[in-house]
């Protein structure tokens, strides 16, 4: 494996754990998801967040590739 996707393992390893750990710490956040997730027909704004979040952690910063 390439240094570049032993770091992505990482960081996707630590994200799964965080999440776990918010989902164990914060119960009525995991209870709102869950029900967003079966409502996303109504809760189409969670995943526009959603979205902008991961744009926002990932694109944001990068130089252009020209």
């Amino acid at each position: 494996m390439n240094p570049r996707r032993i770091v992505a393992l990482i960081s996707l390893t630590i994200l799964v754990g965080v999440t776990v750990v918010l989902a164990v710490i914060f119960p009525a956040v995991l209870a709102f998801v869950e029900l967003a997730a079966r409502e996303i027909r109504y809760l189409w704004w969670l995943v526009l967040l959603v979205a902008l979040g991961i744009w926002l952690i990932w694109g944001v910063g990068k130089k252009s590739r020209n």
